[in-house]
């Protein structure tokens, strides 16, 4: 996408939309009474499960003249290296549970894996497309629960990505073009063949699946409450969260305005500038998603998508507060600054879609070009700014280019120097 300011690192736009009285419809159906209780009860079964990390960069925030900078770092969750799995294996917690037709109760993993169970299911076959993370998630949970999957993936899919979703035994194949080739790829092949798809996407027709994937990811945000409160915050100022189809961060802010209504934090949306697309649907502001084309080719794997799901977008649309475009270069600077902390903060690894966050915060802290969007933000000594590490590690190669080579350079008229 063309860069409408060329002289600023980011692009930006405040949502007007949110600020408008009204009910959001698909919050009301993200967010049903008790949900997230539910899907933290159903993790809290999964083997090897714990809570990931919250971890303080306070040494970064005091340079940025921030009053706290929190992290959740998902590169722990499961030894999966990403969030993903929480969407994924709840969503086919739910399909089975619809299938069985049981509604008065939950059921558990234990009884999920019994023979009587899986007798009554019979054999499924599990699908998703994915740019790595989210088919790694499925696999797993697929394979945990003794069910057969299928991972679609495109082109530019790295082949550690494609290893790591091997690894569960799902079988992959790569299609030509795009992430959103991939998905509408699975969607007819699906019909074909007679396998479930488990995308954390919608479309018209296809809403369940994907609610209860970002109902999954609530688990998440519990855990974020719990571990605040442990610091004696009630809740975060200002939360970053990046978005390839819009899920996470539709769950993530829903989540915050379901529990704190017109007192949620200041939420900011960020995504890849190759594949902007809900910055893009922001930009025409009608309220209806909007796609972008192009090879939507950036560092930012997980990021890469061209097409919004409609009903996350139903929620970011209402109650997301700014939405940021961001060069690749922003996300490097992120995984650098993660791998390379201040005294006495904590050590992170970030891959390229975990790091833009912190890239983008920094940018709107330091760069004078930005003093605007900082001011509207009322970013400042008192705020307490909660970030989400999506993911680590999970392709070396493109790792070790930006953080052992420096790739991705953040250019020299952005480099910020100290006064």
């Amino acid at each position: 996408m063309k860069k409408d300011n060329p002289s600023l690192p980011i692009e930006w736009i405040e949502n007007t939309h949110a600020k408008k009285p009204g009910d959001c419809e698909p919050l009301a159906r993200l967010l049903p009474p008790g949900i997230t209780g539910v899907a933290r009860q159903f993790h809290r079964q999964l083997d090897g499960y714990r809570m990931s990390p919250l971890k303080s960069l306070s040494g970064l925030a005091a340079m940025l003249g921030i009053g706290g900078i929190w992290v959740k770092d998902e590169s722990q969750r499961l030894s999966l290296n990403s969030f993903k799995v929480l969407g994924g294996s709840f969503a086919i917690y739910q399909f089975l549970r619809k299938r069985l037709g049981i509604r008065d109760r939950e059921l558990t993993v234990s009884e999920l894996k019994s023979d009587k169970v899986r007798s009554q299911i019979g054999d499924i076959t599990f699908a998703t497309a994915t740019d790595g993370n989210h088919g790694r998630g499925v696999a797993w949970a697929a394979m945990e629960l003794g069910f057969k999957c299928v991972v679609y993936v495109h082109e530019r899919t790295s082949k550690p990505r494609i290893r790591a979703i091997e690894e569960y035994g799902a079988q992959v194949r790569v299609i030509p073009g795009t992430y959103d080739d991939a998905v509408r790829m699975i969607t007819r092949d699906a019909a074909k063949n007679g396998w479930q798809i488990i995308s954390d996407t919608s479309w018209v027709g296809y809403q369940d699946i994907p609610l209860w994937v970002m109902q999954g990811y609530t688990t998440l945000m519990a855990e974020i409450q719990e571990q605040l409160a442990g610091q004696g915050i009630t809740q975060p100022t200002h939360v970053f969260v990046q978005a390839g189809v819009g899920a996470l961060a539709a769950s993530v802010i829903g989540y915050y305005q379901g529990l704190f209504g017109k007192k949620r934090p200041v939420t900011v949306v960020v995504e890849p500038d190759r594949a902007a697309c809900l910055y893009e649907s922001a930009k025409i502001g009608d309220g209806k998603p909007h796609s972008v084309g192009g090879d939507l080719n950036t560092i930012m794997a997980g990021l890469a998508c061209g097409d919004p799901s409609p009903i996350a977008w139903g929620i970011l649309d209402r109650c997301a507060d700014f939405f940021l475009s961001c060069p690749d270069f922003v996300a490097a600077k992120g995984m650098r600054v993660y791998g390379v902390p201040l005294a006495d903060d904590l050590f992170i690894v970030s891959g390229e879609s975990g790091a833009v966050t912190l890239g983008a915060l920094m940018f709107i802290a330091e760069h004078a070009g930005l003093s605007g969007l900082r001011k509207k933000m009322k970013l400042d000594s008192s705020s307490q700014v909660l970030l989400i590490n999506t993911e680590g590690n999970t392709d070396p190669e493109h790792f070790r280019r930006v953080v052992w080579e420096g790739g991705d350079p953040v250019p020299r008229e952005f480099r910020h120097e100290p006064a």
